[in-house]
């Protein structure tokens, strides 16, 4: 991928080609609720799988994985959970991130689940 004013489009245009090459099935781009949005929602398997797409030209400030902290997770989380509460979705759930950095890529399955994002007490 080639980084240019236009990249977050074209990182999750190329994610969605990669995902589509390891057997997901994208359910939805950019959906978006009040709270948040989620950049693709696939399915793999009998699992919904909510990734976050992150894009970078190189590894300066931690690289794109860097850009999915604690905050952002809970963001996707709650997106997700708004999207399963619209549409009745009964899967399994995941968080997986796609990260570019320059022309490298790299998937990220099960990136972080609900306890690493709200543990239990």
């Amino acid at each position: 991928m080639n980084m240019s004013a236009n990249s977050g489009r074209q990182a999750e245009d190329d994610a969605c080609r990669l995902l589509r090459t390891l057997g997901y099935a994208i359910v939805a781009r950019n959906w978006s609720f009040r709270g948040g949005e989620l950049d693709i929602v696939a399915r793999d398997g009998d699992t919904l799988v909510f990734v976050e797409v992150k894009a970078r030209s190189g590894s300066a400030f931690g690289g794109p994985e860097a850009a999915v902290g604690r905050a952002k997770q809970r963001r996707i989380v709650a997106a997700a959970r708004a999207f399963v509460a619209r549409t009745g979705a009964d899967l399994q759930a995941r968080f997986d991130v796609v990260a570019w950095e320059g022309n490298n890529v790299r998937l990220h399955r099960a990136a972080f689940s609900l306890d690493d994002v709200w543990p239990a007490d």
